[in-house]
């Protein structure tokens, strides 16, 4: 599945509503029962603050708290964490990343709707492209 990054210029738009986290949290539960994967949801709203969190079965402890931080870099910067992880695995200036307070991981996508941020989806417990898969899967439920 491919990464939909949100262009930097994307705007914020209104708040996630509750409707629309409980989409994007069925649509990345879906996707990570069907790859048998334990891992901890978060969504946040437009303006980063946390709507939504499960804590799927299996899942370690610190997925929570990681999931969490993924989301709200993807909301706070517009744009999936894999950026910042590409940036940091490229070495030299991209090291500079690393004093943002970002989420350098891939497995946190921004959830756009009507062409605005509504939202993000942070995922966190499996391999960081396997995070990226259920997080993406739940940002595409949102339209």
């Amino acid at each position: 599945m491919a990464q939909q990054a949100a262009p930097p210029g994307t705007p914020y738009g209104a708040p996630i509503s509750i409707d629309a986290a409980k989409q994007a949290m069925a649509a990345a539960e879906a996707e990570a029962t069907r790859n048998n994967w334990g891992v901890a949801i978060a969504i946040v709203d437009s303006g980063a603050n946390l709507v939504m969190l499960h804590r799927l079965d299996n899942a370690q402890l610190s997925s929570v708290r990681i999931a969490e931080q993924k989301a709200r870099t993807a909301a706070e910067f517009r744009r999936p964490t894999k950026v910042f992880e590409d940036a940091v695995a490229g070495g030299g200036v991209g090291l500079r990343v690393l004093t943002f307070g970002a989420s350098v991981a891939e497995g946190g996508v921004p959830i756009v709707s009507g062409g605005k941020i509504v939202g993000a989806i942070g995922v966190s417990g499996v391999q960081s492209h396997q995070d990226a898969q259920v997080a993406q899967a739940g940002a595409d439920a949102v339209k």
